[in-house]
């Protein structure tokens, strides 16, 4: 079973755009109504479907380094800042990720791109 993704808020349209042509299952925060969620409610969230969390957002790390400091289950979280990768490396990292991975392969684990 392939990785499903959920889309922090922040991620650029390119970025998701670019990754449904390709055929990756995802979801937006925005799609999901839930782009006003806290850092741990959309972690939550993210978990409770069972999609691995793409962010931008450094106060993720935190919130899944408690997480499993404190041994409550997450999703994932892949994480990447901006500054360090171009969307189409971007696109092509995740579509790696989600392509070859299983679930199991990323839960309680943060994950960092460029690969």
């Amino acid at each position: 079973m392939a990785i499903k993704l959920y889309m922090d808020a922040h991620i650029p349209k390119a970025v998701t755009n670019g990754l449904r042509l390709r055929g990756i299952d995802l979801l937006t925060a925005q799609e999901d109504n839930a782009d006003k969620l806290s850092d741990s409610e959309l972690l939550e969230r993210a978990t409770v479907l069972n999609r691995v969390l793409f962010t931008f957002d450094d106060d993720l790390l935190v919130e899944a380094a408690k997480r499993q400091r404190l041994s409550i289950p997450f999703s994932g979280v892949i994480y990447t800042s901006p500054l360090n990768i171009s969307i189409g490396a971007c696109i092509k990292d995740l579509e790696i990720i989600a392509q070859s991975g299983e679930p199991e392969d990323l839960a309680n684990r943060v994950e960092f791109l460029p690969l």
